[in-house]
């Protein structure tokens, strides 16, 4: 049976960044962090306009918007190697551990849209990328003082790796190809009379012993940017 739909629940789209979504992007940014940002010493997400504008032309990072109705209520960015000349990430440590990283740079929800379910719908979206890219974990970066945002994490089963305020999760290896899958045969004419069910009550087997039984129903553009 179709699960019933509610006429409230609102659809969620992702989709990677275009050069058009840059500035409205940026002012997205600063409305999501204004509130964090004046709580800390050191500012979390935006560092700069200029930087955010270098990351787009960056081939390892990916952006990707997630939009309800054509508003920006998330935006994810991620990258498959720990690059830039503000990182301080040491690739070797988890090269020593066989972790492959996906290294979380941003994972923004809006606030009217936060405890909807669109932040687990942008983990899914970025656990999906780790996977079918090869990755072992999703690493971040959090302010030990983010106390929500901590909590938010660790419900999803990151962990505290080594240095005070990274976490990882790992993710579970998947191919990129689904397996095959059946669909109906489409029926000549000749057999569309045939394939309609006979009436009446169904034989029973003769190794059949009493009723049936029931059975039991779980934070690269590869891709070539939008020009």
């Amino acid at each position: 049976m179709t699960k019933a739909v509610s006429q409230d629940a609102l659809e969620v789209r992702v989709r990677r960044i275009h050069r058009r979504d840059l500035n409205r992007t940026w002012e997205f940014l600063k409305l999501v962090f204004r509130d964090v940002n004046r709580e800390t010493v050191e500012y979390q997400r935006p560092r700069s306009k200029r930087r955010f504008m270098e990351v787009y032309t960056s081939e390892w990072i990916e952006q990707l918007l997630y939009e309800v109705d054509g508003e920006i209520v998330g935006y994810s960015e991620c990258a498959y190697e720990a690059t830039g000349d503000d990182n301080w990430v040491n690739p070797r440590w988890f090269e020593k551990r066989g972790m492959r990283p996906l290294f979380v740079e941003e994972l923004a929800v809006h606030p009217n849209y936060q405890g909807r379910g669109v932040g687990s719908f942008m983990l899914d979206q970025l656990q999906h990328l780790a996977r079918t890219r090869g990755c072992t974990h999703l690493v971040l970066e959090v302010a030990e003082n983010n106390e929500s945002a901590l909590a938010w994490y660790r419900a999803r089963t990151f962990y505290k790796l080594d240095a005070a305020i990274f976490l990882a999760q790992k993710v579970p290896g998947e191919p990129d190809l689904l397996p095959p899958r059946r669909i109906k045969r489409k029926l000549k004419p000749a057999e569309e009379g045939a394939a309609t069910p006979a009436t009446g009550p169904t034989p029973a087997s003769p190794n059949t012993r009493g009723g049936a039984r029931r059975g039991r129903t779980p934070t690269a553009k590869s891709a070539k940017k939008g020009s």
